[in-house]
């Protein structure tokens, strides 16, 4: 006796096209993702970069609390378009929120952001004990 795997493509399928939220023929009305991040370590920082392009400096809600940094953001629009006759409201709502925890070695009182091109930057320079020391030479006596 041999085990024989059915493979039912078709209604799985259909059943995906189906439950699309776009199916009705608008938009996806709710959009929500997690921007992409990169983490750079330096001798002396971290920097952290959060690709959310369209929007301003004001969207963006950032706290730190207990070595947790929370990065959070909510736009809303409305789009009124009328053609031939018919009117057509669309909301559009797009959200997300983002939580890194720092680690003890970053002073947090010195930390500073900007937002450039699309391009969240956060600069985490790390505290004064936390940087590597020079080499020293030791003499033998």
């Amino acid at each position: 006796m041999s085990l024989v795997k059915r493979n039912n493509v078709m209604f799985p399928s259909l059943m995906n096209e189906f439950l699309k939220p776009d199916w009705f023929g608008g938009v996806d009305n709710f959009k929500q993702s997690v921007p992409a991040a990169n983490v750079k370590e330096t001798e002396t920082e971290y920097v952290l970069e959060l690709a959310v392009p369209g929007r301003k400096k004001e969207d963006f809600n950032v706290e730190i609390d207990n070595d947790i940094l929370t990065i959070s953001s909510e736009v809303r629009n409305e789009e009124n378009k009328e053609e031939d006759g018919y009117t057509r409201r669309e909301f559009t709502f797009s959200s997300f929120k983002r939580v890194f925890s720092l680690p003890e070695t970053i002073s947090l009182d010195k930390i500073n952001a900007t937002y450039e091109d699309g391009i969240l930057k956060f600069v985490l320079p790390k505290k004064e004990e936390a940087l590597p020391k020079p080499k020293r030479l030791i003499e033998i006596a």
